[in-house]
């Protein structure tokens, strides 16, 4: 009890940003406890294409805060994670099979599109597997629910009453956001045609409080009385944001930037409807390697499959937490980095106090219970160490490690060993293909004959800081300024690439002999050849 009770009291210091929403999200039951017995966390996906590194980024960010508010609050929680497959397929994903059939099928429910992979009922029912694969990879807690089932069960059916009782009220706080021309043709309610399936965006000719109906004219001109209830029609999304906010008695939602100027239209829906609006939490966009926006329509920016094929959920993980009011690219040159940083916060871990081991990225990422590093050489290392003996499986590379740090095994060291078939599969999907040798210059050829004599006489063992000294003093020697210019050299003429490890600790790693032989090839011109 006293550990717990030190931890809280932490906890309500600390300067970790799941840890601050977490108390303000507190703030809101001050006073009392929810009636309903928990505090509902929700994210929303819209699944008009496959899940990307956004959508689950925001599942991951939306968890830590949860668990960061069971730490400091005994009151019970939820995560719903919701799937607005009701929607309208506006537009065909260019990153998807069966374009034809998909056009033929424009603007239905996604749940009513054929699934282009002719694996599920339907596309809205592929993309929510696909979703629920990928959280349940990472072992999230979480309730599903389907905008389709939601508003067909009828479990929305008193909050669309609510919105015909209020609708007027509705309308005003839309109308100040619309452009003139679209004010006239606005509706909060989108009619599903009986006939067609199809999602229909038509003003509404009647909203009728009798009998809780509207009247619109389809496409065709004819006219149609449908019940708001029963799944005969569905909100705008902005209306729809703000009314599944009031039925569900939503406590916590994070989104992007882009809807942050829709923030006081879902609050003033939500209250429309008798509802409390969420604490909210905006995030900066995800952008891919060009700085656009990444789309779930387009396929543009990493899939969280293709970062697993890489690299640890833990490293994808830690890339999420790292400053989330700050835009990320999304792409394949971020993993290394990520997965390096990760295990160094690891090992910093074991060596913090509490204060510190709150603010660390791997309290987040394990929820307290975080695991000691086995990951003896960096990532970059290995991807290097792929490079220069052209690695094909992680055995090549277990045959440098082990000489490296001899009681290392796959066995006893479980992560690197999963690091190790990383790095080949990195280097040889994702580094080879750019890979550019050059030549030294003159000053750099005379340097590094130097240090291939240096290193022919060397008795020092795998020192790596020895040798790391032996590298810095014969830059010196040779007058490179600044001195990195040194190191990028060996990178370039050595490894094809413009940055690297620490050169110490590489030559200790592949081997004081195999250096000699690959500082001999590049002098010789083999490695551009």
């Amino acid at each position: 009890m006293k550990e717990m009770s030190e931890l809280r009291d932490v906890a309500m210091q600390s300067k970790a940003w799941p840890f601050e929403e977490a108390r303000a999200l507190l703030k809101r039951y001050e006073k009392a406890p929810p009636e309903k017995g928990y505090v509902l966390f929700e994210t929303g996906y819209g699944p008009s294409g496959l899940p990307h590194l956004g959508t689950f980024g925001e599942v991951l960010r939306t968890t830590m805060i949860r668990r960061a508010f069971e730490k400091i609050s005994d009151i019970p929680t939820r995560l719903i994670c919701f799937s607005d497959d009701l929607d309208g397929m506006r537009k065909v994903p260019e990153n998807v099979p069966n374009q034809e059939m998909l056009y033929a099928n424009i603007q239905k429910p996604l749940t009513s599109v054929p699934d282009p992979f002719g694996e599920y009922d339907s596309f809205g029912a592929h993309n929510n597997a696909m979703l629920r694969r990928f959280l349940d990879t990472f072992g999230f807690q979480y309730d599903f629910y389907s905008a389709t089932e939601f508003y067909g069960s009828g479990q929305f059916d008193a909050i669309l009453r609510a919105v015909v009782d209020n609708y007027d009220a509705i309308m005003a706080i839309m109308l100040k956001s619309l452009r003139e021309e679209r004010q006239q043709t606005y509706s909060a309610f989108l009619p599903i045609h009986p006939e067609t399936g199809r999602v229909l965006y038509v003003p509404m000719k009647e909203v009728n409080k009798e009998n809780y109906t509207i009247t619109f004219d389809d496409e065709d001109g004819r006219e149609w009385t449908l019940p708001v209830t029963g799944g005969n029609v569905k909100l705008q999304w902005k209306p729809d944001f703000g009314a599944r906010w009031a039925a569900l008695g939503v406590d916590f939602e994070m989104y992007g930037k882009d809807h942050a100027t829709n923030t006081p239209i879902y609050d003033g829906i939500c209250r429309t409807l008798g509802g409390r609006a969420p604490n909210h939490f905006t995030y900066e966009l995800f952008l891919d390697e060009q700085g656009q926006k990444i789309s779930k329509s387009k396929g543009n920016g990493l899939t969280i499959d293709e970062w697993l094929h890489y690299a640890s959920t833990e490293s994808l993980a830690y890339f999420m937490y790292q400053k989330p009011k700050t835009a990320k690219r999304m792409h394949f040159d971020v993993i290394p980095k990520a997965v390096d940083e990760y295990h160094q916060q690891l090992r910093a871990y074991a060596t913090q106090d509490l204060t510190a081991q709150l603010n660390n990225p791997v309290y987040h990422i394990h929820n307290g219970d975080v695991p000691a590093s086995d990951m003896l050489i960096p990532f970059a290392m290995l991807l290097n160490l792929a490079s220069v003996s052209s690695a094909e499986s992680k055995e090549t590379l277990w045959g440098f490690i082990a000489r490296y740090v001899p009681d290392a095994s796959p066995a006893t060291n479980p992560g690197m060993d999963a690091a190790a078939e990383f790095a080949v599969r990195y280097y040889n999907d994702k580094v080879k293909p750019h890979k550019v040798f050059r030549l030294p210059t003159d000053a750099e050829r005379a340097a590094m004959e130097d240090l291939l004599a240096e290193l022919r006489v060397w008795q020092g063992g795998a020192d790596a800081e020895e040798l790391q000294n032996l590298v810095f003093a014969i830059g010196n020697k040779h007058a490179f300024q600044p001195l990195r210019d040194w190191f990028k050299a060996l990178y370039e003429v050595l490894l094809g690439a413009s940055e690297g490890p620490r050169f110490g600790g590489f030559i200790a790693l592949y081997g004081v002999d195999e250096t000699i032989a690959l500082l001999e090839r590049a002098l010789a011109g083999e490695l551009v050849a």
